[in-house]
């Protein structure tokens, strides 16, 4: 088992920084990949980023690529997600997200992740 405690959201203008972080735990963290996703109102939980547990993997939402980064300190059971020039399009709820054991790449898919957080909202102001 995998518990995931999203924090970091909050408002922020256009073009704005935030960083969100995903405290883990639960033994498995180290080799769970490890995903963002978020949810607008009224639209379908869309993926955001993905990393592997050695790093050596990560996958990008077309809509986020170039200014989003998602990465994990495997030692403090923590993944981030560095988000920069944000825009208006970018407010929703996020979610982190892990998939089970033994599934070793980033799946973009959220049927393919078997832990979710409860979500943190994030709101860019225009």
């Amino acid at each position: 088992q995998v518990q995931l405690v999203e924090s970091g959201g909050g408002l922020v203008q256009a073009g704005g920084s935030l960083r969100l972080s995903c405290a883990a735990s639960g033994r498995t963290f180290s080799r769970n990949v490890m995903g963002w996703f978020r949810q607008a109102p009224g639209k379908e939980r869309e993926f955001v980023a993905g990393i592997t547990w050695r790093q050596d993997r990560v996958v990008y939402g077309d809509s986020v690529k170039g200014r989003f980064t998602i990465s994990r300190d495997n030692a403090n059971d923590t993944v981030y997600l560095q988000m920069n020039s944000l825009k208006f399009d970018d407010t929703a709820v996020y979610y982190c997200a892990a998939r089970g054991p033994f599934r070793m790449d980033v799946a973009t898919s959220r049927a393919e992740y078997a832990y979710w957080g409860q979500g943190t909202q994030v709101t860019v102001s225009s």
